[in-house]
């Protein structure tokens, strides 16, 4: 198939293959020749090539050498890494026992310099102080050392113990000779109590050393400013009371009691007048940032000026003095005694306790014959700010006796507050002598009350007091109610309610917020009361006009308009009345109005009122006369146009 396929291609295959053999043996003879004619360079080649492979072998054997002497060096090496590596932690070791025993022999050694200062430098000197830190800490060391078992100790522990009773001793009379300072007359204990700070490291020392010694002086400390708080405060506070106003509310001095009620004949007079305690005045200002933690009163100096204060001035000044010093004391006792935490708050108590307990028993003897509401509730809100300057200056010691004295006076205070609401309840109109109707003096009375307890209530706002105060205005528009059903006739029955309701409404917004719900109560109640009084006002001039309107209206209403038409007679006699009157019939009810009540912006504002109902009833009345039954009623012509009306009744001013 291949030789007929080389065939196809039109070569001969045996041909092509001896031209090939032929080719290969030309080359061949050629390749010989040009050996032949390259012999000398091959020759020489080979020659060049054995030097070399000499030279190798020496290079060889040199490197051999070479071999060895760097594996010996290699080996020394390693050994002297070995032997530093060694000598290293040899050094470190010594090194580390080193400052182990200097520090021991550091801690165990007793300079001169420190035996001097302690035996001979008073306890004043700076160098005192540092020589004691230094006994301190070496006290500490030897008895750590001993724990371990060190033997040295012993050679130290005679001389550390004989300078430590030293130190003990001249500390021991120091501190006691600042304490015993406190007792001497007319001194002020702040400042000794502040030279001891500086040196409170003593006390340390003692509680580190000699917890007898140390329990000795706390001891002494507590039994001393204990005595002095106490008669320092029992002393201040009888004092304080001396200059308390003289005339003070008693039991029959309640909001429903009334003024003409008469005591027994060895009963005291009663307060020149019972208003005073229901008025807030100037006594809220106790409670304000600037007199709360105004300078306390001294007791002294205001006698000699005849000056006189209210209870809560008193309770202020005396409570600013307690909270002043109780702070600075449980400062002074967590720094200087060491302690924190339940500790400080025992050690506390055990130096103020017993000035704590007889201020409590003297508020609660004084409460039980206190009936001056407003005061009781100042002396509340005196003691929830105390509370809150207590937190901010972190003294919770304190917290226990604020709660003990809201104990006392909350009671007391919703105590006052149900005998004024019961005062108030039982009273009787009938008693009250002769009436009027201006606004009552019980009615101011409450409006004063309750305008000064919200008005101290809005910083630190309290519900229970709230609530108290809202059974109080049920009962006083009970009674108010009451006091009006004596009247004969309902005009005289609105007028005072009116009259009463405007008067605690004004005090009310003066001096309470204008959203709280006394305000929008009596706002409610005013607005009822005058919209009727309006009504009964027009009534006698224009009652057959309002009758007549209401009575069109309804039966246009109900689709009754013809029946408008027998009334012509009646409207004629409506239109001409209206007419001839309307000007004498406003003047007169204007006078009227300025006559039956005492507040002239009440008064202008009921004219207005009024005025305005008269126009839109008049303007109702042409609504009527426009429906076709009447349109052709000759009286017509002679209505009044309503904007003419509106101008003559804006130029109308009421005679006052």
């Amino acid at each position: 198939m291949n030789s007929s396929w080389m065939k196809w291609m039109g070569v001969d295959l045996r041909h092509y293959s001896k031209q090939v053999e032929l080719e290969l043996q030309q080359i061949e003879q050629k390749s010989i020749r040009d050996y032949i004619q390259e012999s000398e360079n091959i020759a020489s080649l080979h020659n060049q090539i054995t030097a070399c492979d000499a030279v190798l072998e020496r290079m060889e054997q040199m490197l051999g050498a070479f071999q060895s002497d760097l594996s010996s060096i290699s080996s020394e090496i390693r050994t002297l890494q070995e032997q530093s590596g060694a000598m290293n932690i040899r050094l470190r070791n010594r090194q580390a026992v080193r400052g182990k025993l200097g520090e021991l022999v550091d801690g165990l050694v007793v300079p001169s310099a420190l035996v001097t200062a302690i035996l001979e430098a008073p306890v004043t000197e700076p160098r005192f102080l540092e020589q004691l830190q230094e006994l301190d800490a070496k006290a500490a060391a030897v008895r750590e050392q001993e724990a371990r078992g060190t033997a040295a100790c012993a050679d130290v522990r005679g001389v550390l113990d004989r300078l430590r009773v030293k130190a003990v001793t001249k500390i021991r009379e120091f501190i006691l000779q600042k304490i015993y300072s406190f007792r001497k007359p007319m001194t002020n204990y702040q400042i000794p109590q502040t030279a001891l700070l500086k040196y409170r490291f003593f006390y340390q020392f003692l509680l580190g050393n000699e917890r007898a010694t140390a329990k000795e002086i706390r001891d002494e400390y507590v039994e001393t400013l204990s005595k002095i708080y106490l008669s320092y405060y029992r002393s201040y506070l009888g004092r304080l009371m001396k200059v308390q106003y003289e005339e003070v509310a008693e039991k029959d001095d309640l909001m429903g009691v009334e003024d003409t009620a008469k005591k027994g004949f060895f009963s005291k007079p009663s307060l020149r007048s019972r208003n005073t305690i229901f008025t807030l005045g100037t006594r809220g200002s106790v409670i304000s940032p600037t007199e709360l933690e105004a300078p306390i009163l001294v007791p002294h100096t205001a006698q000699r000026g005849e000056q006189r204060y209210p209870f809560e001035a008193l309770f202020r000044s005396q409570h600013y003095a307690l909270l002043d010093n109780s702070c600075r004391e449980y400062l002074f006792i967590c720094e200087f005694f060491v302690v924190s935490g339940p500790a400080a708050h025992d050690l506390f108590h055990a130096v103020m306790g017993r000035t704590l307990s007889m201020t409590l028993k003297h508020l609660e003897s004084y409460l039980a014959d206190c009936y001056d509401a407003i005061a009781v509730f100042l002396c509340i809100h005196i003691v929830l700010r105390f509370r809150n300057i207590a937190a901010k200056r972190d003294v919770p010691a304190l917290d226990r006796y604020w709660e003990q004295v809201l104990a006392l006076l909350w009671p007391r205070f919703e105590l006052i507050l149900e005998m004024n609401v019961q005062s108030v309840r039982s009273t009787d109109p009938q008693r009250l002598g002769g009436l009027d109707t201006r606004p009552h003096y019980i009615t101011r009375r409450y409006a004063e009350f309750s305008s000064a307890l919200v008005s101290i209530n809005q910083t630190i706002p309290n519900e229970r007091t709230m609530q108290l105060l809202g059974q109080l205005q049920v009962e006083v528009e009970n009674f108010v109610l009451r006091v009006a059903a004596e009247f004969s006739s309902r005009k005289e029955q609105l007028v005072f309610l009116i009259n009463n309701y405007d008067m605690m409404l004004g005090v009310l917004m003066e001096r309470a917020a204008d959203d709280s719900k006394e305000v929008e109560s009596f706002q409610q109640l005013l607005n009822a009361r005058t919209q009727e009084f309006i009504e009964e006002l027009l009534s006698p001039p224009f009652g057959g006009l309002v009758a007549f309107v209401k009575e069109a209206e309804a039966l246009i209403e109900r689709g009754q308009a013809e029946r408008l038409r027998g009334e012509e007679a009646r409207v004629t006699q409506l239109i001409r009345g209206f007419g001839s009157s309307w000007k004498s019939s406003v003047e007169s009810l204007s006078q009227d109005v300025m006559r039956s009540f005492t507040n002239f912006r009440n008064g202008t504002s009921i004219i207005q009122g009024a005025l305005t109902q008269l126009i839109q009833l008049y303007h109702r009345f042409h609504r009527v006369l426009s429906q076709p039954q009447l349109r052709a009623l000759p009286a017509r012509a002679e209505l009044i146009n309503i904007h003419h009306l509106m101008v003559e009744l804006k130029k109308h001013k009421p005679n006052f």
